[in-house]
């Protein structure tokens, strides 16, 4: 007679098998991220006070800007590297990952969310400032503007004065120049070249009336004749331009510089940033253990 024995244990079923252990720990994660963020600003301090030791005014040693600023940025690069790389050591260890693959995939997270974080409070932190700061002056200024517009008809109309009559003294004010040139005094012809120069600039048919006003008034102003204006004008005429052009090349060329820091600049952003990430998967791989046999 044949007896079967139990063991009290179900049966496993081959082709259901159990679900497998996750690969990535958000825990750890989270802590290799705490101990970057709080490696970084401790060492950043510590290149702060360093940094204010070299600034001596009374001695006049204080360092360049170029250097002071090339300085920090190597020193932002090194405190970079070790935040990261004590960040990503300790996410692997934490999540006792066996595989270098693993220990990589912690290290690069803890990089990714270090630099979202530090994007995010930059952006947050100073931008909210500075938006907030320039919310308020708008809206203090928009207010100050309604109250005036909104006061401005109430006090004329108490005032008993018509609009009109306020517009036509307006235009009083502005249109005091006599209309022969020999009549004005400097201050008036100063002016009123002044109003012509926009249209001169312009140029077309407004552009040359404005030049012939411009010439009259400069002969009977400086008692000279009329082609003798004409040709001071001219010449006034080509140093504007002249000196328009050079103002314009200069901007030109600033802002062809500004481009090039700029481009510059980033590309050196990414590589620290590919630095980082470097250091953050290399110290994460270094905290690999080794699986028991």
């Amino acid at each position: 007679m044949a007896t079967y024995a139990t063991t009290g244990l179900a049966p496993v079923d081959e082709t259901h098998p159990g679900k497998t252990a996750t690969r990535l720990s958000w825990g750890a994660i989270f802590a290799g991220v705490v101990i970057a963020v709080a490696v970084q600003l401790v060492l950043g301090i510590l290149g702060a006070g360093i940094g204010l030791t070299m600034v001596d005014p009374v001695e006049g040693t204080t360092p360049g800007a170029a250097g002071f600023g090339i300085g920090a940025g190597i020193y932002w690069l090194i405190t970079t590297v070790l935040a990261l790389g004590a960040g990503g050591f300790a996410a692997a260890r934490v999540a006792g990952v066996h595989e270098r693959f693993d220990a990589l995939v912690h290290g690069l997270v803890v990089w990714g969310v270090t630099l979202i974080l530090t994007l995010y409070l930059l952006t947050s932190a100073v931008g909210g400032i500075i938006g907030g700061a320039f919310r308020t002056v708008g809206s203090v200024a928009g207010a100050a503007g309604a109250t005036v517009s909104a006061a401005a008809p109430k006090a004329a109309s108490i005032a008993g004065i018509d609009e009109s009559d306020v517009r036509s003294e307006a235009a009083a004010y502005l249109s005091d120049a006599p209309t022969d040139p020999a009549q004005m005094t400097p201050e008036q012809a100063q002016k009123e070249i002044a109003r012509e120069l926009p249209a001169l600039a312009r140029g077309g048919t407004d552009g040359r009336q404005a030049e012939s006003r411009i010439v009259d008034i400069v002969a009977a102003q400086r008692k000279i004749s009329r082609p003798e204006a004409q040709a001071q004008v001219t010449r006034a005429k080509q140093q504007f331009v002249q000196t328009k052009n050079d103002t314009v090349a200069t901007a030109k060329s600033a802002t062809d510089a500004a481009a090039g820091a700029a481009a510059g600049t980033s590309f050196v952003l990414v590589l620290a940033l590919l630095v980082g990430a470097a250091a953050s998967g290399f110290g994460a791989t270094a905290a690999t253990r080794r699986r028991l046999r």
